[in-house]
C-alpha cells in the first residue's frame, strides 16, 4: 500500500535479522552505521584566531642514540619454561623406544602435551610399518580423533585415491602425523605443541625406518625440514631428512584437506606424484 505506513512486527524483525546473518553481520554497535574508513574532522577554529602556542619555547628532539654493535646473544626460547621441560621430556621418552609398539605406549603414557586432554583417541599410526615409503601428515581430524587413526575422513578419501593413481594402497605404504593428538576446532597446533611432540615423531621415522619420505602439508613439511619457506615453494622439490647418521629423500607436497578446498591446485600435487612415482621405481 503506496504511501501508508505499518507497524514494524515481529516478522518483519525475523526477516531484517535474516538478511543481516546473509549478508553476515555478527555484531550491533550502534544505533546508526559508522564508516570506519572515513576520515574524522578536525575541530573548528574561531575565524581569525591564531594557533595555541606551546608554552615555552620549544625543544629540539633529543639525538637518537647510535646503535651499540654487541655480540650476538642466544636466541629466546620460543615456548615457554614449562613446555620446554615437556619437550626435553618427551625427547628422553621417546629416546628410550626401540620399537614402534613401545613408542605408542609411551605416547599414550605421556601426560605433557595439553592436546591429549581435549582429543578423544590417540592417533599413532595406519598402514604397513614395513613399507618402504611413508607419509606423514600435520594433525588428525574429528574422524581421526573419533576412529583412533590417521587420514580416514574426506581427506583420507582423497589420499587413497592419491595412492591408487600411483600404484599403491594402505597396505603398501604407512602413515602418520607430527601431532598424535587432535587440537580442539582442527585448529593449527601452537610452536609449543610442536615442539612437545617433534621428539616422537623424528623417533617414529628412525623406527620405520623407510626409503622414502612424503610430507603432507605445510606443517609436517617445515617441521621436519626444519624452514620457514611455505609448502608452495616447498611442494616438489626432493629434499633430505636426517634420522641419526641415515639421510632418507623427502618430498613436500600439498595437503589432501587443501587439495579439498583448492581443486584447480590437484595438478600440481599430481606432478609431485609423478615424481614420487619415477623416484619409488628408479634403481636402488
Amino acid at each position: 500500500m503506496d504511501g501508508e505506513s505499518r507497524e514494524f512486527s515481529a516478522e518483519d524483525a525475523a526477516a531484517l535479522l535474516a538478511l543481516y546473518v546473509e549478508s553476515g553481520w555478527t555484531d550491533t554497535l550502534a544505533e546508526k552505521p559508522v564508516n570506519r574508513y572515513e576520515l574524522p574532522e578536525a575541530p573548528a577554529r574561531a575565524a581569525g584566531a591564531a594557533p595555541a602556542a606551546p608554552d615555552g619555547p620549544r625543544k629540539a628532539p633529543a639525538p637518537r642514540p647510535a646503535p651499540v654493535e654487541a655480540s650476538r646473544p642466544a636466541a629466546p626460547a620460543s615456548i615457554p619454561l614449562e613446555e620446554a621441560e615437556a619437550a626435553e621430556t618427551a625427547r628422553e621418552i621417546a629416546a628410550r623406544c626401540q620399537t614402534l609398539d613401545e613408542l605408542k605406549q609411551a605416547l599414550a603414557d605421556f601426560e605433557g602435551c595439553a592436546l591429549k586432554f581435549t582429543a578423544k583417541n590417540l592417533v599413532f599410526a595406519d598402514g604397513n610399518p614395513e613399507a618402504d615409503l611413508m607419509f606423514v601428515g600435520e594433525a588428525p581430524g574429528r574422524d581421526e580423533d573419533i576412529q583412533g587413526l590417521p587420514f580416514v575422513g574426506r581427506a583420507g578419501q582423497l589420499l587413497d585415491r592419491m595412492l591408487a593413481a600411483i600404484g599403491r594402497d594402505r597396505q603398501s605404504v604407512y602413515i602418520t602425523n607430527v601431532l598424535n593428538w587432535r587440537p580442539p576446532g582442527n585448529r593449527a597446533p601452537t610452536p609449543a605443541e610442536q615442539a612437545i611432540c617433534q621428539p616422537f615423531i623424528e623417533r617414529h621415522i628412525a623406527l620405520a625406518n623407510p626409503e622414502v619420505l612424503v610430507f603432507l602439508g605445510g606443517v609436517s613439511a617445515k617441521q621436519l625440514l626444519n624452514t620457514t619457506t611455505g609448502i608452495m615453494r616447498l611442494r616438489g622439490k626432493w629434499n633430505v631428512y636426517r634420522a641419526g647418521e641415515r639421510e632418507i629423500p623427502a618430498l613436500p607436497t600439498l595437503h589432501p584437506a587443501y587439495l579439498l578446498r583448492q581443486p584447480a591446485q590437484k595438478r600440481l600435487a599430481w606432478q609431485d606424484l609423478l615424481s614420487l612415482m619415477q623416484r619409488l621405481n628408479a634403481p636402488r
